[in-house]
């Protein structure tokens, strides 16, 4: 049934009363706001189905960093008599000109996303490098503790910085968003998501918290930048800042919006990476729920115009005007050797690379979750709270990676620029003597982007120790999961990145001459192998990893890895962004349905009372609803004398009556309008608002003589919404919700001698928490992925063991 979180509302709707089947009787009545019995909401059914509770599942999510309430979007076009007449005085030009701005749009979403992109690596290269570069003149003047100072001191300030702003400014800017961009691409919405406010928040604090020395990365942030700049556009820009123009806000649709959003996200992805086919394929692969070809053409013209913009503002770094930014790297790894050989007898490394990064990224994301939950406690109880744990893990950071380094030995330099002093660079003295560098500390004391640069490189066998390699993959392994704890703006993907490169390095070193492939090739194979095992993507993954080598003789092994580690970690648990959502609280519908759904009907999750009104209906009585219920719509019925007897006439949305009330436009006595809408309305009075935003019923002042006139419905009223049997499968009429994009789908009687509607479906009452909160006994007959659990894995290693020692 309609719950509050479609009204999109701090406050939670009335507790509903529940339907309940006992053994000797079929069916119970309900009572509506008048008193009268309402015709019966459920009939006897060949199971026994107990109600057990009404619809609990939570109408709050975390956004970001904080507790908010969620509501549906509305994907579902309206057809009612005021949008189909103007539709129809649409010219030709009109049409052209919405098409022109739909490509115009998207050139300017991947125009900004370019430069967002660049000036956010080219921000962290120069606010990280000349922290290093600075840190590392007071080791080469042995002032080793005014350097741990300065290291962890700017490091703490960074962070912090980064977590006041978004605990102050934008909670909705923390973490790396994209489980709220995938949330929202699913049919979600939420207040602040895709504000300017958070974008801003967004940039400015991921920069700062990248700079930090915080095992974290910048692409994850990109994808939701990229959404910002994708909804803002299509939402008209923002009227709360005066930035905006009547041409921009002609998708007032959420239909168009989440097609901006899906193409800025691709643009994230295509900026962070330099990246255009794998943005594409990452937004197609891992964030939205709905694609057409269409949508797939215009995102990668979106991409391609992110990679002419960095092109374009890359050559400006070529001549030397970055700083530090070097001459055009922006974490293009184009490092690997040209001609890459390799036979079937390297192919069982890769296997064992493959099926150990499986097992490693699945403990990975069992870990974080773990730790997630912990901070999430700990965030929960205040913004002091949330700055004393990020000052805690910022200290605790500082300390490992400035102390670990003092475990590994110095290293006469071999090569031209070692060490690197004076700029930032691949080798770092420390504490060693001069032409001497620490291996370590070359990992540690640079930017992500240039220690995964250096592990990738081909012929660079002999630059590592074993000892110092292994050191590097346990702290990035474990400070990575501390790291994502804090609520700030950052993301995961570079740091498994870099976790699979270090893990991936350390297999071929263990390997030694028993593989012919390249340390270097080995890193970049573990990288895949990881983000397989984390993420569980395989096709964007693939393509993103060989854009980034730049190397096609890497897929055949890439394409092994990542097939060997995700089957592997699927048989633990999901992938991390599936975790995440699910930890937040945020209501996704999968593209599957659950075997026990099968079972039920759709009438077995309807858990309430049932609101409707008239085609023509009283002001008072509109008001009455609306305040006491947090409906989203609500059925309009014709009743005689305006039909010869009761019958669905439509759907009407909250929102559209609120505008309704607004203007004012009543009846003095219950009668049709006789007036054309078009001449009182324009399609703009019933635009839908930006993200998060809506009109409340309690803003809007209705005098006592008011209350007593009428409003006719019809003109405004969705005259074909969707509608199922109340006979249909839930697990099909699942199906039918999630790929239509639906957030209302209408429940009808199979005889026509009844009440013409049953009830109304929403998202909450498709997800398993309900469902089986109703019907707790078909828990057993819920449908599990083959995955190993703890006693089984435990089981195995016992028989194991007992078998080797007889």
């Amino acid at each position: 049934m309609e719950t509050a979180a479609d009204a999109g509302e701090e406050e939670l709707s009335p507790p509903r009363s529940s339907l309940v089947l006992d053994d000797d009787e079929d069916v119970e009545e309900v009572e509506d706001e008048g008193g009268n019995l309402k015709e019966p909401l459920l009939e006897h059914h060949p199971i026994n189905l107990r109600r057990h509770a009404p619809n609990n599942t939570s109408q709050l999510a975390i956004v970001g960093s904080n507790l908010c309430p969620i509501e549906s979007l509305d994907y579902e076009l309206i057809e009612n008599d005021l949008f189909n007449q103007d539709w129809r005085s649409r010219g030709r030009a009109a049409i052209l000109w919405y098409v022109f701005l739909k490509w115009t749009f998207c050139l300017f979403i991947g125009i900004v996303a370019g430069a967002v992109g660049f000036f956010n690596n080219l921000a962290v290269e120069n606010v990280a490098g000349y922290k290093f570069v600075t840190v590392s003149d007071l080791m080469l003047a042995n002032k080793y503790w005014t350097a741990f100072w300065v290291f962890a001191g700017s490091n703490l300030a960074l962070l912090l910085f980064a977590t006041v702003i978004t605990a102050f400014v934008s909670t909705a800017a923390g973490g790396s968003g994209i489980p709220e961009v995938k949330a929202y691409l699913n049919g979600v919405d939420a207040p602040d998501i895709f504000s300017l406010r958070t974008l801003v928040v967004k940039i400015v604090g991921m920069i700062a918290a990248v700079s930090s020395s915080l095992h974290v990365g910048k692409a994850g942030p990109m994808v939701h930048i990229g959404a910002c700049i994708g909804a803002i556009v299509g939402q008209g820009g923002s009227r709360k800042y005066g930035m905006t123009c009547r041409w921009l806000r002609y998708f007032k649709n959420d239909r168009d919006r989440r097609d901006l959003v899906t193409c800025g996200a691709a643009a994230g992805v295509a900026a962070a990476f330099r990246a255009p086919v794998g943005g594409v394929l990452f937004a197609l692969e891992s964030l939205s729920s709905w694609w057409r070809s269409a949508l797939i053409w215009r995102a990668f013209f979106t991409t391609a115009v992110v990679a002419v913009t960095l092109r374009t503002l890359i050559d400006i770094c070529e001549r030397g005007k970055c700083g530090l930014f070097g001459k055009g790297g922006l974490i293009m790894y184009d490092v690997t050797s040209d001609t890459i050989t390799y036979h079937i007898a390297d192919l069982p490394p890769v296997i064992l690379l493959g099926v150990i990064g499986g097992i490693l990224g699945s403990l990975y994301n069992f870990l974080m979750l773990k730790v997630l939950r912990v901070c999430s406690l700990v965030n929960e109880k205040g913004r002091a709270y949330r700055l004393l744990l990020a000052a805690t893990v910022s200290i605790f950071i500082s300390c490992c990676l400035f102390g670990l380094p003092w475990l590994a030995p110095c290293r006469p330099c071999l090569k031209e620029d070692c060490p690197s002093i004076g700029h930032s660079g691949s080798f770092k003295n420390f504490q060693c003597p001069p032409k001497h560098y620490n291996d370590l500390a070359s990992l540690f004391f640079n930017t992500n982007d240039d220690t995964i640069r250096k592990l990738y490189s081909s012929e660079t066998n002999d630059d590592f120790q074993k000892s110092s390699i292994m050191l590097s993959f346990v702290a990035s392994y474990v400070l990575g999961i501390l790291s994502y704890g804090v609520a700030a703006p950052f993301g995961l993907f570079v740091p498994i990145i870099l976790t699979g490169a270090s893990y991936g390095r350390l297999i071929g070193m263990l390997m030694g001459a028993n593989s012919n492939l390249d340390h270097g090739l080995f890193a970049v194979l573990g990288s895949a192998s990881f983000l397989g095992g984390t993420m569980r993507m395989t096709v964007s993954v693939c393509v993103i990893i060989l854009e980034l080598t730049n190397n096609l003789l890497l897929l055949p092994l890439v394409m092994l890895v990542l097939l060997i580690s995700k089957t592997v970690a699927d048989s633990f648990n999901p992938n991390i962004y599936d975790l995440i959502l699910k930890l937040k609280g945020l209501p996704y519908l999968e593209d599957h349905a659950e075997p026990y759904m099968r079972q039920l009907t759709v009438t077995d999750v309807v858990t309430g009372p049932l609101r409707t009104f008239n085609g023509v209906e009283k002001v008072g009585n509109i008001v009455h609803i609306l305040k006491t219920t947090g409906h989203h719509a609500f059925p309009v019925i014709d009743e005689p004398p305006f039909s010869s007897s009761p019958v669905l006439y439509g759907l009407i949305l909250r929102a559209h009556l609120l505008s309704l009330l607004k203007k004012k436009r009543f009846l003095p006595t219950c009668t049709l309008s006789g007036f054309d809408a078009s001449k009182q309305f324009v399609a703009d009075d019933f635009a839908k608002r930006g993200s998060g935003k809506h009109d409340r019923i309690e803003d809007i002042e209705v005098t006592a003589e008011e209350m007593e006139m009428y409003i006719d419905l019809h003109p405004f009223t969705n005259t074909s919404p969707y509608t199922v049997v109340e006979t249909m499968s839930l697990a099909k009429a699942l199906i039918l919700f999630r790929q239509v994009g639906l957030r209302h789908l209408l429940i009808v009687p199979k005889s026509s001698c009844r009440a013409p509607v049953v009830g109304i479906l929403t998202r909450h009452d498709f997800m398993p928490e309900h469902i089986l909160g109703l019907h707790p006994f078909l828990v057993k007959s819920r449908w599990k992925r083959l995955r190993f659990h703890k006693s089984t894995l435990t089981r195995f290693f016992r028989t194991s063991l007992m078998w080797a020692c007889s």
